[in-house]
């Protein structure tokens, strides 16, 4: 499924000192860690002013002919796109095609508030429209190719969320839109448009607009890990969301594009700056990424099972690029330990043990839980002698036991640890604790 970004970024607070040299054995053995547990398949890249001092891959390109990822296995990158989007706009700007004033009217008049809707908005995704990935009816047409007038029809369909400009709401639309736009102005693909202005001038080999996946040409599918087996996720037809999701690229040439992105080899100083002013800490298909007292920007994306993540500072020129194409772990805590290596910080190899706890020890820690302080109850039950965990209105997912009464969910970086005594339990997630009492 194409999935919208995390916006929020929760990095942990860190006293960074001077720079010291990746301890690239250490960060082998942590990737290496997750891999042997099955929690991720990928490849990950670090550069220091621009220089990729660190590369690993880990796991398969294809789990059914066990074909090995490497550096050079080319992954979708989902809406990392976005930023290639926004730069195509800038460049357009440049040329004096649009400007960021220029109305939506002029280009899709039946689109509701296209008479008040500017560029700008759309880029920064205050726009109000909705997005067309949030509908029900998203999962009967995203495996197969789509016209870019059903697809406006559907965008037209969905209205509007809000005012044009009265507050940020991320929308797939958005940049599914600017898509249809670049083609217009410039009478030109989109991907005719990435070769043109990205792909060439920075000489990537592997970044393009992707199609159906082709392990003959090292791209990778994507999985789920499922009772001990590699489960392949249906394709999104590239179709669908164009240039709000449909690129195909490595690590290390995303981080090639963000140099080229910071240095101005893409845009002029002028555009660049336009693209970093931050509302509510999202510029144009730029996020605010804070990491102690750092503070970087990137993207995020995540499209069928592949996750993606680009962030570059400032400060120490540091720019990591991770992509997975199966991840049973916060993608999160592992961008921490990215940043942590780059900045020669220590990090924690986790060691995924886990424990068997029968029913009946299981049974007590059962039940519905709330809190005072957050607006949702967890029901907490057991299903195949495991225990679950379901907030309401959400999907369950699995706890691990690490003890008897301490549980684990890697995927989001999750630990409960229940007091059956007191009939609570403490919810730990991103540097937040929260506690629950039984109903």
């Amino acid at each position: 499924m194409f999935r919208k970004i995390g916006i929020s970024i929760s990095i942990a607070a860190f006293s960074l000192g001077f720079a010291q040299n990746v301890d690239k054995q250490k960060l082998d053995h942590y990737f290496n860690a997750l891999d042997e547990n099955h929690k991720v398949m990928g490849s990950f890249a670090i550069a220091d002013k621009g220089k990729v001092v660190y590369t690993h891959a880990i796991g398969f390109s294809d789990a059914e002919s066990q074909k090995k990822a490497d550096i050079n296995t080319i992954y979708r990158i989902g809406s990392i796109t976005k930023t290639f989007t926004a730069v195509l706009i800038m460049k357009a700007v440049e040329e004096k095609k649009l400007t960021l004033d220029t109305q939506l009217s002029k280009f899709f008049p039946t689109i509701k508030n296209a008479d008040k809707i500017k560029i700008e908005y759309l880029l920064n995704h205050r726009s109000g429209i909705h997005s067309y990935t949030d509908d029900k009816e998203y999962m009967s047409y995203y495996t197969q190719p789509i016209a870019k007038e059903k697809l406006i029809e559907i965008i037209e369909k969905g209205g509007s969320d809000f005012e044009p400009d009265t507050q940020f709401q991320y929308s797939n639309s958005n940049y599914t839109i600017l898509t249809y736009i670049l083609e217009k102005v410039y009478g030109k693909k989109y991907s005719e448009l990435i070769q043109k202005y990205i792909a060439k001038p920075l000489q990537l080999q592997y970044t393009q607009v992707g199609g159906k996946i082709n392990v003959s040409k090292n791209n990778a599918y994507s999985y789920e890990y499922e009772n001990g087996k590699f489960v392949k996720s249906p394709e999104t037809d590239m179709s669908v969301p164009s240039g709000a999701g449909c690129i195909i690229s490595t690590p290390t040439e995303l981080i090639t594009f963000m140099n080229g992105l910071t240095s101005g080899k893409l845009v002029s100083k002028e555009s660049f700056d336009a693209m970093k002013q931050f509302k509510d800490h999202y510029g144009f298909a730029l996020v605010e990424v804070p990491f102690g007292e750092k503070k970087g920007f990137g993207h995020t994306g995540g499209i069928d099972e592949f996750r993606s993540v680009l962030y570059y500072f400032p400060d120490g020129e540091k720019t990591i690029a991770m992509i997975t194409n199966q991840s049973d772990f916060d993608n999160n805590q592992m961008a921490i330990v990215a940043l942590q290596a780059a900045y020669g910080r220590d990090f924690q190899i986790p060691d995924f043990k886990v424990v068997e706890v029968s029913d009946v020890d299981l049974e007590p820690l059962t039940g519905n839980y709330s809190s005072p302080t957050v607006p949702l109850k967890i029901n907490i039950f057991i299903k195949d002698k495991k225990l679950m965990a379901q907030a309401s209105g959400q999907s369950a997912f699995p706890l691990d036991a690490v003890s008897k009464t301490s549980f684990t969910f890697d995927a989001a970086g999750i630990t409960i640890d229940f007091n059956p005594a007191k009939k609570e339990f403490v919810i730990s997630q991103g540097g937040t604790k929260n506690t629950f009492t039984k109903e």
